[in-house]
């Protein structure tokens, strides 16, 4: 599937629907949904994007997931049955994040918390540092495990898996991915 650069324009501001299942261990917090990923409906899914395969490597899922056409339901239950789920900060999608203004930011950070109050997950992982330090009003926000968890989730702050990220490698993102999925219980 392949997208004029007017048909992923058309996509601007939309919004995609969480992934999130029954028995969420760990719950990954985007920035924002991109125009790809809203255009599909599927989360973290330009071409390109490293998340699936840092998942991949890092052993939280168990085969490949491609979700630059879609994400299939069987993807989609893969991700689900292994405990994985995502939501995003802002809802609105925008070519890069930083379009989003720190209100949207901070009310997106008021509306994770409730989502997290909802679904329990056992970790949170914002992937993410700059959106997680503007949303919760903490410049100080280390990379990693916090010492403080999040409406009862345990809270890590991991990187985001952008291409815009280019000092990570999917092995450095696959890394740091997996001590969030080793707290949730996952590995």
């Amino acid at each position: 599937m392949g997208f004029t650069r007017a048909e992923l324009e058309s996509y601007r501001d939309a919004e995609i629907d969480d992934l999130i299942g029954p028995g969420c261990r760990l719950l990954f917090v985007g920035i924002n949904p991109g125009l790809w990923t809203a255009a599909t409906g599927a989360h973290f899914a330009r071409p390109g994007n490293r998340f699936y395969p840092a998942l991949l490597r890092a052993g939280i899922i168990e085969r490949p997931i491609d979700p630059s056409d879609g994400m299939s339901a069987a993807d989609t239950q893969h991700l689900i049955d292994r405990g994985v789920g995502i939501t995003n900060l802002a809802v609105r999608a925008t070519v890069r994040a930083d379009e989003l203004t720190p209100e949207e930011l901070a009310a997106g950070g008021v509306r994770v918390r409730n989502v997290v109050q909802e679904t329990k997950p056992v970790v949170v992982a914002f992937a993410g540092i700059t959106a997680y330090r503007t949303a919760f009003g903490n410049k100080k926000a280390k990379a990693g495990h916090q010492d403080h968890d999040f409406e009862g989730a345990k809270l890590w702050i991991v990187p985001n898996p952008s291409g815009l990220n280019a000092h990570e490698t999917v092995d450095t993102l696959a890394a740091k991915y997996r001590d969030a999925a080793r707290d949730a219980g996952i590995l």
